[in-house]
């Protein structure tokens, strides 16, 4: 009879992404990630050296810079 081994641990979801993480999620470049932090559009965590996006900062800046339904 064969040992049957455990699967690998599935890592948690991150709940902050870095500077190019978020860029990259967004879809855009890090130098535009920066002008719309400066323009308050998002707001990193800067609880560490360097800022932290939030995953849900992220989805609600799309929610909020999104066009409402049934407009183009």
């Amino acid at each position: 009879m064969e040992k049957q081994t455990a699967p690998p641990p599935v890592p948690p979801p991150k709940l902050a992404l870095s500077r190019a993480e978020a860029a990259q999620a967004l879809g855009i470049s890090e130098p535009t990630l920066d002008r719309l932090t400066l323009r308050g559009l998002l707001r990193p965590s800067r609880a560490t050296r360097r800022p932290l996006y939030a995953v849900a900062e992220l989805q609600r800046f799309l929610r909020d810079t999104s066009a409402p339904e049934g407009c183009s």
